[in-house]
């Protein structure tokens, strides 16, 4: 019986340099899909911008008119493509066709081949065409359309345009283009009796400004556009925690109809995301349910609060009640169960919902418990795969 002959290793050297390449191939992969889905992306939404407006030119009250016509449009593409196509988002990409007009793009685009071509459909008769090369047109948008979006709450139009530009010229990410216009670079440059020194400081990146080509890609707006699944870095164990959450308060009784959970929703450009979502039947109003894996703060009071303003203008139905928050905490050395009372202006239902919902005390142990069993299998499981090895 002739003996099995061992594998040889690569060499050392030979191997880190065939890895490194292949990394460096996939991340350059990744990051051109990524601009390249951004780019095609901003196109279209600048395009149906500029259908939008140009539909609502031809026609008569413009004002009541433009507004029947974007709730439409919102209800007849969110049931063709699925979300993203709110009466906001309608209103956001009609409002960048109008900051970035096809006067604007074209004189973009004077300077590459597409030009010619692009130019001339766009200065065609107003809805005549019915297509476009979108990947040509896409060459004026260089920029991720979360950047659009953040320019767009800029109404200084010279401030604008001036974000735009050293956005460009220094390369920022959307993190970095956001802290400069919160900073109110513009305002402070033109007061600056040295802006090329600040200029040249501008374009230095912080820790944490960078963006993988994941974290660009599992973008809210390119998940819309795509109509992927949310996808969330959540850790383990708030996976874990929400999860055994939502089956916990279910198993309490049928008083608690079980609505969705990570909600997203978005207010101006940005977004969030509200754990669990239910309605209680006895108290006909909405549960809103945010969990926190750490000690409670004032901070998640107040964004609990600004969820219940959210939920009862948006989400509550006529003949509800006003929706209840729950804040839960689960830390090594703060477990808490808050109910954030702002939203009830019912004095019946504030009394009401201190019997209906489960005792603060009791849900803050079945978190500490459903913690600590979480992590003791996590433990477990380090050293199983120890003793394999």
């Amino acid at each position: 019986m002739t003996e099995r002959s061992t594998p040889a290793s690569p060499d050392p050297a030979g191997y880190a340099a065939v890895h490194g390449d292949i990394v460096a191939l996939l991340e350059a992969a990744r990051r051109t899909a990524a601009r390249s889905v951004n780019a095609l992306m901003t196109s279209s939404y600048w395009e149906i911008g500029r259908r939008i407006v140009e539909f609502e030119q031809s026609g008569k009250e413009r004002a009541d008119y433009g507004e029947t016509l974007l709730a439409r449009l919102a209800t007849d593409l969110n049931a063709r493509f699925g979300r993203g196509f709110s009466r906001q988002n309608l209103q956001q990409m009609r409002q960048f066709y109008l900051a970035w007009p096809t006067v604007k793009i074209c004189q973009t685009l004077s300077g590459k081949s597409a030009a010619p071509q692009i130019s001339q459909t766009l200065s065609a008769e107003p809805l005549v065409q019915t297509s476009i090369d979108l990947s040509r047109l896409a060459q004026a948008f260089p920029l991720p359309w979360s950047a659009y979006v953040r320019l767009l709450s800029v109404r200084n139009e010279h401030a604008r345009a001036f974000y735009e530009t050293e956005a460009l010229r220094c390369g920022w990410s959307v993190r970095q283009l956001d802290r400069q216009i919160n900073s109110q670079f513009y305002e402070r440059i033109a007061l600056s009796r040295n802006k090329a020194t600040m200029l040249e400081k501008a374009e230095a990146a912080e820790p944490g400004d960078a963006i993988t080509p994941e974290q660009a890609l599992k973008d809210p707006f390119v998940l819309e556009f795509l109509n992927l699944k949310d996808e969330y870095s959540e850790s383990e164990l708030e996976e874990a925690l929400i999860q055994h959450l939502a089956d916990f308060l279910l198993e309490l009784g049928d008083d608690f109809a079980f609505l969705g959970r990570q909600r997203r929703l978005r207010l101006d450009d940005s977004w969030f995301r509200i754990d669990l979502l239910f309605f209680h039947r006895s108290l006909k109003c909405l549960l809103v349910i945010d969990l926190k894996v750490g000690k409670f703060s004032y901070a998640d009071a107040g964004q609990m609060h600004m969820y219940l303003n959210y939920a009862r203008q948006h989400w509550m139905k006529p003949g509800e009640n006003p929706p209840i928050g729950l804040i839960l905490c689960s830390s090594q050395g703060s477990n808490e169960a808050h109910y954030t009372l702002e939203g009830l202006s019912n004095k019946v239902l504030t009394a009401e919902y201190r019997t209906a919902l489960p005792d603060e005390k009791r849900l803050a142990e079945e978190l500490d418990r459903t913690r600590r069993e979480l992590e003791a299998r996590r433990i477990a499981r380090g050293g199983d795969a120890e003793g394999g090895v």
